[in-house]
């Protein structure tokens, strides 16, 4: 595979169903010369099942920033390299990033092998808006941290997502409740692509109370999707001062004149003026 020499690969697996690895995903750690693994105990099962024989070494969030300057100098040297996690699509809340920062500063070409992430997964099917949206990754383990998060998220408009374990997932969600109406639209996905996937749509208080009914809601993987919050503009208006100068200057010019000095003036948005302008004629007829 000489044209793939010294080139880093970033190798999506599958997040629970072996059947969502691609035969793109599978020739390529056939092919490189070393693959870097979160957990190689994990990695392994999967590989021995698709008949890859590629060597393996650990990779993971204790040493990547040890190890990440010595697998660029392998690369450097003609080794091809993939970075594979657990599951689903390295970096996103899993390890990799010193490494593949390290190669894009080095201008080595990274290559993503694309495949299943629970994020994106979940998202898609979740029924909440996906057109923008942000993803915090695993939140703080203690309340006063979460709460203190949701607070910041108040005004975010776009979906926002993170993980959770099973054993917080109680807890994390009632501290959403402190921050947020109890009416307000969530989404939940676990063990997605799995046996037992689920995704539910509704309220804050609707999975609280799904949660404590159901114990098999707080077992395995969860992505927490919170929808955005609806901010309501106010109404544009002139400032007092803006008002007044719009007011004396319609005493002694017509409509369209005291709106253009007005603009020059207050500095005030043209249209907003003219509104106003038409709005106090109307009142003075």
């Amino acid at each position: 595979m000489p044209t793939q020499h010294g080139q880093l690969y970033v190798v999506a697996t599958p997040i629970g169903n072996l059947a969502d690895f691609s035969i793109r995903a599978i020739e390529t750690l056939q092919q490189v010369d070393l693959i870097c693994a979160e957990d190689t105990r994990h990695a392994r099962a999967l590989l021995q099942h698709h008949g890859i024989t590629t060597h393996c070494i650990a990779l993971h969030q204790h040493n990547e920033q040890q190890k990440a300057a010595g697998l660029i100098q392998q690369i450097q040297q003609g080794t091809s390299i993939a970075i594979i996690s657990d599951a689903g699509t390295p970096l996103i809340s899993d390890p990799g990033m010193p490494v593949v920062a390290l190669a894009q500063n080095a201008g080595i070409k990274v290559s993503p092998i694309p495949g299943a992430c629970a994020l994106i997964a979940a998202l898609s099917a979740s029924g909440l808006a996906v057109t923008q949206f942000t993803f915090l990754g695993f939140l703080p383990r203690t309340s006063n941290a979460r709460t203190s998060l949701f607070e910041e998220q108040k005004n975010n408009t776009s979906t926002w997502i993170f993980y959770e374990s099973c054993h917080r997932i109680d807890a994390c969600l009632k501290d959403l409740a402190s921050v947020f109406p109890a009416s307000h639209e969530i989404a939940i996905g676990r063990e997605i692509t799995k046996l037992h996937e689920t995704i539910i749509k509704s309220s804050i208080q609707e999975m609280l109370t799904l949660f404590a009914q159901d114990s098999n809601m707080q077992r395995g993987e969860l992505v927490v999707m919170v929808s955005g919050s609806k901010i309501e503009k106010k109404p544009e208006s002139l400032s007092d001062q803006q008002l007044n100068t719009l007011k004396t200057l319609l005493s002694e010019c017509s409509i369209k004149t005291a709106v253009k000095l007005a603009t020059e003036i207050t500095g005030a948005r043209k249209k907003l003026l003219y509104q106003t302008a038409l709005e106090l004629s109307d009142t003075q007829k």
